[in-house]
Formats: structure tokens, sequence, C-alpha cells
């Protein structure tokens, strides 16, 4: 059997739908496995042996091969038995009929259910279901069944994420630059493990905790707890990782911004960091694949709908009369539930979740 899973487009989402496509590697052992998806969703998965192969899918990109008319030959040409589709989008329900899949599996949603042969009732949109279960459910249809040591047979929440070797080694070479330039400056960086900041998200500036709260929170804990905090960035947030490490203007507090950035890195940086303090974006779900504790700050956004279901987890988030209003900009322009968070709170998270760690270990 030949299975094409149309992978989600946002990063977290496919971090998130790691326990779907395990359910069916571990239900169809001797099937082949394709993921159809964006060159930077493989990224996030490189390192993984959940599915054989990928299929590139980039309508914008400059790869002909991976757009148009040569990438739905592409699609028919690899004569899938079965397309399971987690996105919600017409585009993608179109692709997996056109690509000539005997079985389409998918939620039946803004009127594409006459694309699918499996069409899955979606739950009311009214109440946030959590991303994981509904991607599971897509994974029962096709025929996946839980473990038996579960009560109620269900399928496994766990999450799988892996850094590749390059990536550790881009992350070394990363901490010899960094600690190279600090002892040229006679400010040696502290050893005694590192947090790291999350600042970004690309779904939009309501997600968005206010930089100077970051800088504020980074020298705290670069200066009550003796640790190297580093803030993660991609491409088009490096401007505001600058201005979290000058605002913090503690030596201990370091940056991506004036390195080459790559999701690989990031994993690789998030895997070995003691802590990871975010907004709610991609990168916050790279923490829990891992076994790394987790501060998130939410604002906008409902905190059922990404739930990780870890247990080395705290979720902070203000009660605001507007909210949570799951607008990309803040429609009122003030933004409260965000600006509102403390540090000092978020510190406190920090410590509380940082000290059941050690007593854990001990």
């Amino acid at each position: 059997m030949k299975i094409a899973v149309y992978m989600p487009n946002w990063i977290g989402d496919a971090v998130m739908a790691t326990p779907t496509l395990r359910a069916i590697r571990d239900q169809y052992p001797n099937a082949e496995i394709v993921a159809v998806m964006r060159p930077y969703v493989a990224e996030v998965l490189e390192g993984l042996e959940l599915v054989d192969r990928n299929l590139l899918y980039n309508p914008r990109g400059k790869d002909r091969s991976q757009r148009g008319l040569p990438f739905i030959q592409k699609l028919r040409r690899e004569q899938f038995d079965v397309a399971l589709l987690l996105p919600n989008s017409i585009r993608t329900g179109w692709l997996a009929f056109i690509s000539g899949a005997k079985r389409r599996i998918g939620f039946s949603r803004d009127g594409r259910g006459l694309l699918l042969t499996d069409r899955v009732k979606p739950q009311d949109r009214s109440a946030p279901n959590p991303v994981i279960d509904e991607y599971l459910r897509l994974a029962k249809q096709l025929g996946c069944k839980g473990s038996a040591t579960h009560v109620d047979h269900r399928l496994s929440r766990e999450m799988f994420l892996a850094a590749t070797e390059q990536d550790e080694l881009h992350l070394e070479e990363f901490w010899q630059r960094e600690s190279g330039s600090k002892l040229a400056d006679s400010m040696p960086l502290s050893t005694d493990g590192y947090i790291c900041l999350n600042p970004g998200g690309a779904f939009g500036a309501a997600k968005h905790w206010p930089s100077a709260s970051f800088g504020q929170l980074a020298n705290r804990i670069a200066t009550e707890l003796n640790k190297t905090v580093l803030v993660l960035c991609g491409p088009n947030e490096k401007d505001e990782a600058r201005q979290i490490v000058q605002t913090a203007d503690n030596s201990n507090v370091v940056s991506f911004a004036n390195h080459e950035t790559s999701i690989g890195l990031t994993k690789a940086a998030v895997k070995h960091c003691d802590l990871l303090i975010t907004t709610d974006s991609g990168p916050r779900h790279f923490a829990a694949p891992f076994g790394v504790p987790v501060v998130t700050l939410f604002g906008p956004t409902h905190i059922a709908w990404s739930e990780t279901f870890s247990s080395k987890s705290i979720h902070l988030q203000l009660e605001v009369d507007c909210g949570p209003c799951q607008q990309r900009v803040c429609p009122l322009q003030h933004h409260r539930c965000m600006t509102e968070l403390e540090p000092d709170r978020v510190f406190k998270a920090a410590v509380s979740l940082l000290e059941r760690q050690q007593r854990h270990a001990a």
C-alpha cells in the first residue's frame, strides 16, 4: 500500500502531526508512506524515520517541479492508494483528487466534501479541539488502532522530533564563536546550562510579547540564575532578537541574530537547553518531543487548540474581557493580553518549572 500524507503548513502543526505519522507507521509497517509538504516543513521532520519519502510542494517557489503542472504530473505518477489530508484547505483536497488516489480521507469542511471518499465530520469550531487529537481522528479513519495499554484504546499523543548531526554541529560552532567573542571581551559565558527565549511568531503581531519585556526577563535570568540566555530567531526576527539582547545589557545574553539561522539549528538549540520560554509559535512545539520544560505565553489564542499534553509545561495567559480573540492583530489596538503580562510572573513560572525538574531528577 502506498499512502500520501498531506502535511500542514505551520511548523507547530507539523510537529503535532507526528503522532499521526507514528500511528500510520505502526499500523502499516510495510506501507510506503510519502509526506507531501512544503520544503520548510521537511526541515522540521528531518532526522525522523516516520515516512519513507518526501514529495515537496511549493506553489510560489522557484523550483518548477514543486508547483503547477509538473507537480501534478509527479503526483499522478505516484499512483497513491490512499491520501490522508491533514490541512483543511480546498487546495489540498483538489490535489488529492487529481492525484488519482483511490481513497481520500479528510475533514469535510468548506465545501470540499465532494473531493473526498472518506468524509470525516469536523468538530464544532465554537469549542477548541486540540490539533493533535483532530489529526488522530483522521488516522483512526484510515484504520489505525490505539494501544491496548490505554483504557480507552486511544492513539498515543506523543510527539517526535530529531536534530541531525549537521544541526548539532552548527550549534556547537555557534557556541564556539560566541565563547571566543566573549573571551576576547574578557566576558566569558556562564557554562551552567542555558535557557532559550523564543520571541517570534509568524501568525501575527497579536501573539508577540514586547521586546522590552523579553529583555527584562533575559537580564533577570542571567543575573539571578547565572544562566546563559539564548534568544532564538528566524531570518525575519533578527532585529527583534538584537533589541532583546540590547535591552538585557548582560554579557550572558546572546542570540542567533548575527549568525545564519535554520530550523535545524533552532531544533538543536531547544534540544540541549534547560528551559524554553516562548510565545505560542512554531518552535514552542520543539520542547515537548525533546523532553524540555517550556513556559508558553499565550495571548489571543485559546490554549486548547495547540495543547501538547506535556507534563513539563506551564501555560501563562491573562484573563481579559476581549480574549482569546484568535485574531492576528489586536482589533482593539491595545494588545492587553500580552503587554500586561509582567516579566516577574514569567520569571517566577520559569523558576518554578526549573525547581520542579530538579526535584524530579533528585
